[in-house]
């Protein structure tokens, strides 16, 4: 049985956010190994983690199979794909929709600099030469 939601991803807490990097990284699991995985650094009781999942379900950042009694826990997109989302909501919310603007205030606020700059500059040629399916 698998169940999924189409909600549009919100906000992560702290504590979801250390859950999601380990569903990404590990990869589909249980709540009790997502609770030992993350016991050193984040000790919780068995109830948290549930409600903690159960959360991340419901804003749409993972998805559950059962497996005999047991719900097994999957990223509902990877994690690269989040991160767009994310950067596609700031450019909209906070750019007028301006890509352009956000990389400026990035220079402007010293967050890129040149060599970054350049890299990336390279990186776009590299991209678009591939699409025009040349070396």
């Amino acid at each position: 049985m698998k169940r999924t939601l189409t909600s549009r991803p919100r906000n992560l807490g702290d504590v979801e956010q250390a859950v999601m990097d380990h569903v990404w990284a590990a990869g589909p699991c249980s709540a009790e190994a997502c609770r030992e995985a993350l016991a050193e650094a984040r000790p919780m009781k068995e109830s948290t983690i549930r409600t903690v999942l159960r959360r991340l379900e419901e804003k749409g950042y993972v998805t559950h199979e059962t497996s005999g009694r047991t719900y097994i826990y999957r990223a509902a997109q990877p994690k690269q794909h989040v991160a767009i989302q994310a950067v596609r909501h700031i450019i909209d919310r906070f750019c007028g929709g301006s890509a352009e603007a956000l990389v400026l205030g990035m220079v402007d606020n010293e967050v890129l600099d040149r060599r970054q700059l350049e890299h990336l500059t390279q990186k776009i040629a590299q991209h678009a030469r591939a699409k025009k399916g040349k070396p």
